[in-house]
């Protein structure tokens, strides 16, 4: 048997006047659910630590190297690097790093590229996003997801400094070169709107 809403005269709705009432008996069906939800998400948000005003906002890469136990560095993407790191209040972020100059695919279609073509995309790229936290010298971060398939999932503990607009953090095991002793050290500079 199929519900048909009826209007007070007893007259079959319009089509319009159902799907009004079936979205107003929907919404107030799930006001109780998406309520319990902004709670959950507040109370996961204050278990991550706080947020220092001073990292909230856009950041644009300056430099991300990798330094060697002999002191020396290596630009692991290009001499100018781009990148954009987006931290809101709750401490959520997305952060995405870029060779300046890539090489495109010669095919002009991402699942017919070469083995070569495929490296470059991988090196020349890094992104992921999760949530940070900091007091005024140490920041947290926890990646939900990254290009780089390890950092799934993974969380670390770094001592970061900020001078002016500039941003320094070190990495222990960046996502190449850690096996020969390298740590990552990446500087971003705050975007000014």
């Amino acid at each position: 048997m199929e519900f048909i809403p009826r209007s007070p005269e007893g007259a079959a709705m319009s089509f319009a006047k159902r799907m009004f009432v079936v979205c107003l008996i929907a919404s107030m069906a799930a006001s109780p659910v998406l309520a319990g939800q902004d709670a959950m998400t507040s109370a996961a948000s204050a278990g991550h630590g706080m947020v220092p005003k001073e990292l909230v906002g856009a950041w644009t890469l300056v430099r991300c190297d990798n330094v060697y136990p002999d002191g020396h560095r290596v630009e692991l993407y290009g001499p100018h690097p781009e990148g954009m790191w987006l931290i809101d209040a709750q401490g959520d972020y997305m952060m995405q790093i870029v060779r300046a100059r890539r090489m495109p695919f010669a095919a002009n279609d991402k699942s017919k590229g070469t083995p070569d073509e495929y490296r470059a995309a991988s090196m020349d790229s890094n992104a992921h996003y999760g949530r940070v936290s900091a007091d005024a010298s140490h920041l947290r971060s926890d990646i939900v997801h990254a290009s780089f398939p390890n950092w799934d999932g993974r969380s670390g503990d770094t001592s970061y400094t900020i001078n002016g607009d500039e941003l320094t953090y070190r990495v222990a095991k960046p996502s190449s070169g850690a096996a020969d002793g390298a740590h990552g050290e990446v500087v971003w500079r705050r975007v000014h709107s």
